[in-house]
């Protein structure tokens, strides 16, 4: 017992090795877990405090946990059979890919990542680019939510900063989950993302298998009651205007909704923007046969050095306005109870049609409007279009700076001028001729509003003519 034994240096480091991992594993490991668990549930019992809407405890579950509840999913069990049985290929195959799904999919998401970093960064950037104004809001409707309900805020899809303005003001409502698309799943975005319990989607996906995946994933969050948000228009409007509903992730919600249980209540979100910053990078994927996006990084990491730099020669302007309104909430269980069959399309176009009649009126898309309706004008006859425009249209939901149509004008027509969208040519102003389908692109984005009925158009029909056929 007390002989001396003689061995190699590198096996008594590697017996160290071994012994210290095993420490760590049995002893260190999950007492440093334990620590770091107890600082999240305080930091999420004090959010839970300020937040109209708690945070639900499906959304703080380990990510492994949730990526193996998923795909151990009796539904999702299935789905890999018959996926395994069309593709011919053997069960353990066809696992493997439905874990790699499920791996892709679910978020890690962090409390103290999104309050702590999240809203903070874009309550600054939102700030820094835009003038951020809260529009109509609905808040007796919002305050009426059943606080069992899951929450679900559907939204116009205008600019990829959608995600950081509705972030920030929803900021004491709830944490979001938003599906975000292939554009994130870049590294170290992807992590960020994930951290802010965003989940990927794969839009154009025609794998039966991983749609399944997919939509479990999306069952099993809106029946645990995690406010989500998503775009019904499942992409950027490459034209400016309100696009036809997509149903995907809205079916998946409906097809697993259950009558008696939990109800889910949409809250329509209207956005609007006087410069959306893809604007020309949306105009020129219009035109391109497969509508892909051309904006190289080169291209971004450029413009965003010379707003660096403006900022700091003390010539930096914000972009204008940028405005959110928050519309009547729609339950699901009520659309349920009054359509023959499946609600999915009724339900869509309902959501796209309620998204439609908030979105806020702001000076460039009101100037660029009256422009491509009208021809050049002077400032004159715009000031007396806006004046025009709010009589004849009382129910739209217009921002006036300074609440004066004189200043809107000026507002509107000193940015389009900047960008050398418009031009002057004695007293009045005139598109570029290169820059007419940008004027285009912001007039797009209220025309839905500003469209006069016919006698035999409904407001409704008026919103949802856009979505027919869908």
């Amino acid at each position: 017992m007390t002989q001396t034994v003689e061995m190699p240096v590198w096996l008594l480091v590697l017996i160290l090795g071994l012994a210290l991992i095993a420490a760590l594993d049995k002893v260190m490991i999950p007492s440093v877990r334990w620590f770091f668990r107890r600082r999240l549930e305080r930091v999420v019992a004090r959010v839970n405090q300020r937040l109209d809407r708690p945070i639900q405890p499906f959304k703080l579950a380990r990510r492994y946990d949730m990526i193996q509840r998923l795909i151990y999913d009796p539904m999702v069990s299935q789905a890999v059979s018959d996926h395994a049985r069309a593709q011919g290929i053997p069960e353990s195959v066809a696992f493997e890919e439905a874990g790699r799904y499920a791996r892709e999919i679910v978020p890690s998401f962090s409390a103290s990542a999104y309050f702590g970093f999240a809203i903070r960064a874009a309550k600054l950037l939102s700030n820094a680019l835009y003038r951020v104004r809260l529009g109509y809001q609905d808040e007796a409707g919002l305050k009426a939510i059943d606080p069992d309900a899951t929450v679900v805020f559907v939204m116009n899809h205008r600019s990829n900063m959608d995600y950081v303005l509705v972030t920030y003001l929803a900021a004491e409502r709830s944490a979001l989950s938003y599906a975000v698309g292939e554009w994130a799943q870049v590294w170290p975005l992807s992590g960020l993302i994930r951290a802010m319990g965003a989940y990927f989607i794969r839009r154009k996906s025609r794998n039966e298998l991983y749609r399944r995946v997919l939509a479990r994933y999306v069952g099993l969050a809106t029946a645990a009651g995690v406010t989500q948000a998503m775009f019904p228009e499942g992409g950027l409007s490459q034209s400016g205007a309100l696009m036809q509903p997509k149903l995907g992730l809205l079916k998946y919600i409906v097809d697993d909704f259950d009558p008696e249980g939990r109800d889910v209540i949409f809250v329509p979100v209207g956005l609007n923007y006087d410069r959306v910053l893809e604007d020309r990078i949306l105009v020129a994927a219009s035109k391109d046969p497969r509508g892909r996006f051309k904006a190289r990084i080169g291209v971004v990491a450029g413009k965003a050095t010379k707003q660096i730099w403006l900022r700091l020669t003390g010539r930096y302007h914000r972009f204008g306005y940028a405005a959110v309104s928050f519309g009547k909430p729609v339950s699901l269980r009520a659309v349920a109870a009054t359509v023959e069959g499946n609600p999915t399309v009724p339900l869509a176009r309902m959501l796209i049609g309620e998204i439609g009649s908030i979105v806020p009126i702001l000076p460039v898309p009101l100037v660029a409007w009256l422009i491509v309706q009208h021809g050049p004008r002077t400032r004159a006859e715009l000031v007396a279009g806006f004046s025009d425009v709010l009589d004849r249209f009382p129910a739209a939901h217009f921002h006036l700076p300074r609440g004066t149509s004189a200043y809107a004008v000026e507002v509107g027509t000193r940015q389009l001028l900047e960008r050398k969208v418009l031009k002057m040519e004695g007293e009045r102003l005139v598109p570029q001729e290169d820059q007419v389908e940008i004027l285009r692109f912001y007039a797009n984005s209220i025309r839905h509003l500003l469209q006069e009925p016919t006698p035999h158009d409904s407001a409704e029909a008026k919103y949802l003519s856009a979505t027919a056929g869908s």
